[in-house]
C-alpha cells in the first residue's frame, strides 16, 4: 500500500511545480537579447590610436543605452589595413552574423563590399566614399552603406601651404602616399596642382612597405631644402613611428594629417579628430539597430579640423614657427 501513496504524492508535487512555472517565469528579471555588432579596424590591436578609436565607439554606444555584455556584443577584428588582411578578417566577421558592421578605412570597406553582404555597414575614416563607389551620394547613400567621411581632397593643398609657411626654404617635397589607393591618388593630385605656384618640386614615396619608406626618404634627403608631406592613409598610421624617426634623423620638416603624429614627436599636423567619428558612428549603429535603413542616413563630414604644433621638434630642426601659424593653432606642444 505504501507504493501507491508515494505515487499519488509524486503526482501532486509535480502538478504543483508545473502550476507554479508561469509564476516563477514572471518573477524572473527581464533579460534583453544581446544585439551583435561587428567592427573591422584598420589598425593593430596594440596600437594606442586604434584603442582610442574603439573606446570612443564604445562610449558612443553607452551614451545611447547599449551595455556591452548585457544588451550588446561587439566583435572586433584588427589589422585590416590592406586588401589581403581586410578580405581575411571581413570573411571572419561576416561569418559571426552581426546585425550591423562598423568598417574602418577604405580597405576594410572594399573587402566587405566585394563580399556583397546585405548586412548594414557604417564606415569611418574614408576620404571619398562617392568616388570610391561605396555610396551613390553623400545625401542619399543608397544600398546598405552609410557613414562618416574623413575629409575632402581640398585639405591636401593646406598641407603644402603650411609646410611652405613654416619652412620657407623648402623647394622640394616628398609626398608619402598609397599609390594603389584611389584616395592616395586624389590627395596627391591636389598637392601636385598647387606645387608650381609655391615653387615646390614634388616626389612620391609609397607608404605600403616600411623598407621602401626608409629607402625613399634616405635617397630624397640627400638633396637640400627638402620637406615631407604625409597624406591620410592607413599605412601611414601603421608606420608612423618609422616616418617620424626618419624625419628627425634627416632633419626634414614634415606635416602630418592627424594630431597623434605630433604628440608622438612629429612637427605639425592639420586634420580632423580621428576618434570623434567613431563616437558619432555609434549613433548610426544605434539607429540601424532600432530599425532605420543606412540608405536613409546621409554621410556626415567632420565638424572641425585641428592644427597642432610640436615646438620641441621645431627647435630640434632649427625652425622658428611664425607667430601667424602659432596664433591659429588648436594645440601647441612645448
Amino acid at each position: 500500500m505504501a507504493i501507491p501513496i508515494r505515487r499519488r504524492e509524486l503526482v501532486l508535487v509535480l502538478g504543483g511545480i508545473a502550476a507554479a512555472w508561469p509564476l516563477v517565469a514572471r518573477a524572473q528579471p527581464t533579460i534583453e537579447r544581446g544585439r551583435r555588432i561587428g567592427v573591422l579596424m584598420s589598425t593593430t590591436a596594440d596600437d594606442p590610436e586604434g584603442q582610442a578609436r574603439i573606446a570612443a565607439f564604445h562610449q558612443g554606444l553607452q551614451e545611447r543605452g547599449w551595455t556591452l555584455g548585457r544588451n550588446a556584443r561587439v566583435d572586433v577584428r584588427w589589422g585590416a589595413f590592406d586588401a589581403d588582411s581586410s578580405r581575411h578578417y571581413a570573411t571572419e566577421l561576416v561569418a559571426l552574423a552581426p546585425e550591423v558592421i562598423l568598417a574602418s578605412a577604405s580597405a576594410a570597406m572594399g573587402a566587405l563590399q566585394q563580399m556583397r553582404t546585405g548586412v548594414p555597414i557604417v564606415f569611418v575614416s574614408i576620404i571619398d566614399p562617392v568616388g570610391a563607389g561605396f555610396v551613390k551620394s553623400l545625401a542619399r547613400p543608397g544600398g546598405n552603406v552609410t557613414g562618416f567621411s574623413l575629409f575632402e581632397y581640398g585639405l591636401s593643398g593646406k598641407w603644402l601651404e603650411l609646410l611652405k609657411e613654416i619652412a620657407p626654404s623648402v623647394t622640394r617635397a616628398a609626398v608619402l602616399r598609397e599609390a594603389a589607393v584611389a584616395s592616395g591618388v586624389g590627395q596627391y593630385a591636389i598637392i601636385q596642382a598647387l606645387a608650381p605656384s609655391l615653387g615646390i618640386e614634388l616626389r612620391t614615396i609609397d607608404l605600403h612597405d616600411p623598407g621602401e619608406i626608409e629607402r625613399g626618404v634616405l635617397a630624397f634627403a640627400r638633396e637640400p631644402n627638402c620637406g615631407l608631406i604625409v597624406v591620410g592613409a592607413p599605412s601611414g598610421v601603421v608606420h608612423r613611428d618609422l616616418i617620424i624617426t626618419l624625419a628627425a634623423r634627416h632633419r626634414l620638416p614634415a606635416i602630418y594629417p592627424y594630431s597623434f603624429f605630433v604628440t608622438a614627436g612629429g612637427l605639425i599636423s592639420y586634420g580632423p579628430n580621428t576618434s570623434e567619428p567613431y563616437r558619432r558612428a555609434a549613433g548610426y549603429v544605434d539607429r540601424i539597430l532600432k530599425g532605420e535603413k543606412p540608405a536613409d542616413l546621409p554621410v556626415q563630414a567632420p565638424t572641425k579640423y585641428e592644427l597642432v604644433i610640436n615646438l620641441k621638434t621645431a627647435k630640434a630642426l632649427g625652425l622658428e614657427i611664425p607667430s601667424s601659424v602659432l596664433a591659429r593653432a588648436d594645440e601647441v606642444i612645448e
